[in-house]
């Protein structure tokens, strides 16, 4: 991914998908969750209309999601899900999960991990609602969760739900900086849990990762190996989380097992092997999740770098 690439989504994309939570979050505010669903067709039909970039981005995706041409609808319901998951922010920042009807799986994994007094590492996805995990933690008073992210988005996300909730407060390791690593390291052998989505490529030191090409839908992408990376050097578990959007009020939040580090092997050419084996199986499970869930996946810019080779 170029440089270039990368700007587009730690930059251009998350600063869209703020002025969306902003104003979601605004009316909620104001006229209270049904208000606000109901708000959230035009606010769709608005940014359908008038985001050519997302929506080729979205059409192409769906295409392979969906095993067919996406149609206007499809677009819709792809952005409509993107502003419904946006707006349920809101209410898990507030611990308001009486709203919702949560099926929750795994979580035993995460028991585990406590009872072990040792973190380890949450990789999910721009898939449904990684906020989701709220839902577990109001079951696990020991629960320290801090997402690993760039600080300006961190800033940004944290300001609008604090603003809305002034009680909520979120954990944050920020990348890209020194320090970063060993603040990871520090927390997961604190007993805490990172949390990072691996679906961008995080062109950042910080993580001491590379960019490794795998074949997403039957055409190459690139993925990460830093959180692989870290987790195999501090000897760490790590679990898949998704918390995908199923309509309405309700969510299927999962957690399963990823990648098992805490016993690497010695030799270094086996250790290289299970990092890119982790990450193979990272992106087999997330694209057999969008199969799942074609609508729950929300990564509006060209991921295929396909608007750099036409």
């Amino acid at each position: 991914m170029s440089g270039a690439a990368a700007k587009d989504w730690t930059a251009t994309q998350e600063r869209s998908n703020m002025l969306a939570l902003r104003t979601i979050a605004w009316i909620a505010t104001r006229l209270g969750r049904p208000a606000a669903r109901a708000l959230l067709h035009p606010i769709s039909l608005y940014y359908l209309i008038f985001a050519p970039g997302p929506r080729r981005q979205s059409r192409r995706y769906l295409g392979r999601a969906l095993g067919r041409p996406a149609t206007v609808a499809d677009l819709y319901r792809h952005i409509h899900a993107f502003a419904s998951v946006a707006l349920d922010r809101i209410w898990f920042a507030s611990g308001r999960l009486d709203v919702f009807d949560m099926h929750i799986s795994g979580s035993a994994l995460v028991d585990r991990t406590l009872e072990e007094g040792r973190g380890g590492f949450l990789v999910g996805a721009h898939l449904g609602s990684f906020e989701a995990l709220h839902a577990v933690g109001t079951s696990h008073p020991g629960l320290r969760v801090a997402m690993v992210m760039y600080p300006d988005n961190a800033r940004m996300i944290h300001s609008v739900l604090q603003a809305l909730s002034p009680d909520f407060e979120l954990s944050i390791i920020p990348i890209g900086q020194r320090g970063s690593a060993l603040a990871i390291r520090d927390w997961v052998e604190g007993g805490g849990l990172a949390g990072l989505l691996g679906d961008r490529f995080m062109p950042s030191k910080a993580v001491h990762g590379s960019s490794i090409e795998q074949t997403f839908f039957g055409l190459p992408a690139q993925f990460t190996d830093g959180p692989m990376r870290l987790a195999m050097m501090l000897k760490s578990h790590v679990i898949f989380m998704v918390g995908l959007y199923r309509g309405g009020k309700r969510y299927d939040v999962r957690f399963e097992s990823l990648a098992d580090f805490r016993h690497p092997p010695d030799d270094l050419a086996e250790r290289e092997s299970l990092v890119r084996a982790a990450v193979a199986e990272y992106v087999r499970r997330l694209e057999a999740l969008c199969r799942e869930a074609p609508y729950n996946w929300f990564n509006f810019y060209d991921y295929w770098q396909e608007d750099a080779a036409a």
